[in-house]
């Protein structure tokens, strides 16, 4: 019977990680599904979700184990096609920017107004860069998004417009992905 497991790695970054993980997953005759992987800060952050018959599973996850010895930390969860995932949400996919000059608070405040109105987060990309008028540090975030049933796309942006003037940043896009 097949399985599903969600792998979260760790390690200093180095060409060839994404290829030892590719061998040890063939070696196993897993099947690498989907992932996303960065290099963040000189360090190799990814998540990687693959598919195996369970009876591969404790031999891939003693190889995995091994590539601790390499500087490679992994951890592994079984998760399910029944379980809250891309595959089970319901709503609408929407995206959204948001720019403004760097200061600390703003991925909390605007995380908590989408955990306040149900809106679950598929993707976000965050990134700091040197703003080319004033040389000052600036805040930049991109988010893919699933409404949920019954809220519609202006209620959200006018949250999220009420809070961009707060934290005086501005919300360049809020629209339904695909329009």
């Amino acid at each position: 019977m097949q399985m599903e497991l969600v792998l979260t790695i760790m390690a200093k970054d180095r060409p060839g990680i994404v290829e030892l993980l590719a061998d040890v997953v063939a070696s196993y005759e897993g099947n690498w599904v989907d992932s996303a992987m960065s290099r963040l800060g000189g360090e190799f952050a990814g998540i990687l979700r693959i598919t195996l018959d369970e009876d591969k599973a404790p031999g891939l996850e003693k190889a995995l184990e091994a590539l601790h010895e390499d500087g490679i930390s992994i951890s592994m969860r079984e998760t399910s096609a029944t379980s809250f995932s891309a595959q089970g949400d319901t709503g609408r996919k929407a995206y959204f920017e948001v720019t403004g000059q760097d200061h600390k608070g703003i991925v909390r405040d605007v995380s908590r107004v989408l955990a306040e109105n149900k809106v679950n987060v598929d993707e976000l990309r965050t990134h700091i860069f040197t703003g080319s008028m004033t040389g000052e540090h600036m805040f930049s975030a991109e988010a893919d998004i699933v409404l949920p049933d019954g809220l519609e796309m202006d209620q959200l942006c006018e949250k999220l417009e009420d809070l961009a003037s707060d934290l005086m940043v501005e919300v360049k896009m809020c629209s339904v992905k695909g329009k």
